[in-house]
């Protein structure tokens, strides 16, 4: 009787530490993978051009992909700081956003290339063909369109260097009003349709203005048919802007880490129409980087917003 109850009591115990083993292994793993996707352009082509990833990461990871696709840029950045988002790619000013309000929620792996090798972008001011506007002296009494508040090229660069340039980016001092259409689709479709004078937003400044540069939300919005790059024209252009993170929650497991930069880094060669879709364009590939790349942005950041 004796023998039989410690059997029984090894057996419990056995099982309560198999149980325990098998609670921990699940923490240290992950369960799903929420992937965040930033505003910018209308939900319903975020996530028909996120598709491929969250099919594919779903094998990769073995576990469910669920992909998140608020309004603007700062649901994504709450998103990520709040531990409810695994991985997003950010504009360089959204990360110095998350930085600034928590440097461990985060880390910046990899940026995409350009074509020709480069790792930046341009803020491109512009405006109709036929507003009689070519440049920023012509804007005078002009509404301006930004895109995000939380936006590099949509927001923080511009409203740095064309201050810098001379015109006053408060409303009514130089330009007639100062507006934000809520993201760069919006802002391109409304210069387009007329509801704003002027306005910037963003692109690799290489290749064709009529296709919308190799990459970035003009060629988004020519993809989208959204756009007809003959009707409008390049007025301004920012210095160069280091080219945006792809973020990883800090705190996920190695492996995962692991994993998912071996496919986001091989994706030019294993899926290049998916990687075409996710970043706005062709890219030659991406590029590890980290929080050094981006200092200069953090500090303009700080500077200009606070933090």
């Amino acid at each position: 009787m004796k023998i039989r109850n410690f059997a029984a009591a090894v057996a419990t115990a056995a099982f309560a530490t198999t149980a325990m083993m098998s609670l921990s292994a699940q923490a240290d793993g992950i369960t799903e993978f929420r992937l965040g996707i930033l505003g910018g352009e209308n939900q319903s082509d975020r996530l028909k051009n996120s598709a491929c990833m969250q099919e594919e990461l779903t094998k990769v990871l073995g576990v469910p992909v669920e992909v998140f696709a608020p309004a603007d840029y700062n649901g994504v950045i709450e998103g990520l700081l709040g531990g409810n988002l695994d991985m997003a790619w950010l504009g360089a000013s959204g990360y110095a956003k998350a930085y600034l309000e928590n440097p461990e929620m985060v880390e910046p792996v990899m940026i995409p290339i350009n074509p020709d090798g480069s790792t930046g972008y341009y803020s491109i001011g512009f405006a109709r063909v036929d507003s009689n506007i070519s440049s920023l002296k012509d804007m005078q009494d002009k509404v301006f369109a930004f895109g995000d508040p939380n936006s590099t090229s949509g927001y923080l660069i511009p409203s740095i260097e064309i201050p810098q340039a001379g015109y006053s980016m408060k409303s009514g001092e130089y330009f007639k009003e100062i507006k934000f259409s809520g993201g760069h689709e919006q802002t391109i479709v409304g210069v387009m349709n007329g509801d704003y004078d002027g306005g910037v937003s963003w692109a690799d400044g290489q290749g064709a203005w009529e296709t919308g540069f190799n990459n970035g939300a003009f060629r988004k919005a020519v993809d989208s048919g959204l756009v007809d790059m003959t009707q409008l024209k390049e007025i301004w252009r920012s210095k160069e802007i280091p080219n945006g993170p792809v973020v990883y929650r800090k705190d996920l497991p190695a492996d995962v880490k692991a994993k998912l930069t071996d496919y986001l880094m091989n994706l030019i060669d294993t899926d290049k129409d998916c990687l075409y879709g996710f970043v706005g364009g062709e890219v030659k590939g991406m590029k590890l980087t980290d929080h050094s790349f981006f200092e200069s942005i953090v500090a303009a950041r700080k500077a200009k917003i606070g933090g």
